[in-house]
């Protein structure tokens, strides 16, 4: 009855809670979930991965944004504030992001005026799942996959390997000169 020291009876019902979680996933996601397990993958590891994603999407949505005002940081619009409390205010914002886990990336192609316009205006606001122990969100301002990001990331951030793929993957595309950033923020950020 007992295979490799494990009960025939608990790999069937672990590959029945697996079926049944994977389920619950593909229901509460609208669709199918195919690819995201290998077929070799441990039951074990399956098991608790399909628990997470089900977690994932039973948990409520909200914004950095609504989360920092709950934690009470006010966010008042730009042009409302000096250039020193503009200063003041975007690290209060990045320190607070740190202490719910998110971090900032690339970051060194705006003024601190321009970070915080684009925090406030975008950035803070796309959904997110709130409320999952243990995750971290890293927030990248270049990796949109915009037209301008991209630009950003080739110019600014890009090591030459990188530069080298993809030229190599776009061959007939506008690669812009390596430029250091104006700005020298990246390296002083908090770090997950």
């Amino acid at each position: 009855m007992a295979r490799n020291g494990r009960n025939e009876f608990a790999e069937i019902d672990q590959a029945i809670r697996i079926n049944e979680r994977k389920a619950e996933v593909e229901e509460l996601a609208g669709g199918a979930m195919d690819g995201f397990e290998r077929p070799d993958c441990p039951p074990d590891i399956a098991e608790q991965f399909w628990q997470h994603m089900a977690a994932y999407e039973k948990a409520p949505h909200t914004s950095h944004f609504q989360l920092l005002i709950d934690r009470g940081i006010a966010l008042p619009p730009a042009e409302e504030l000096s250039d020193r409390q503009l200063h003041a205010k975007l690290w209060e914002v990045i320190h607070e992001l740190a202490k719910m886990q998110t971090y900032l990336l690339s970051t060194n192609h705006y003024s601190d005026r321009e970070l915080y316009d684009q925090l406030l205006s975008d950035t803070l606001h796309e959904d997110m799942v709130d409320g999952l122990p243990g995750m971290t969100c890293v927030i990248d301002l270049v990796s949109s996959g915009s037209e301008e990001d991209i630009e950003n990331y080739l110019r600014y951030y890009a090591d030459a390997e990188s530069r080298r793929h993809w030229r190599q993957s776009f061959p007939n595309g506008k690669l812009p000169k390596r430029q250091k950033p104006p700005y020298d923020r990246d390296r002083l950020l908090p770090k997950g």
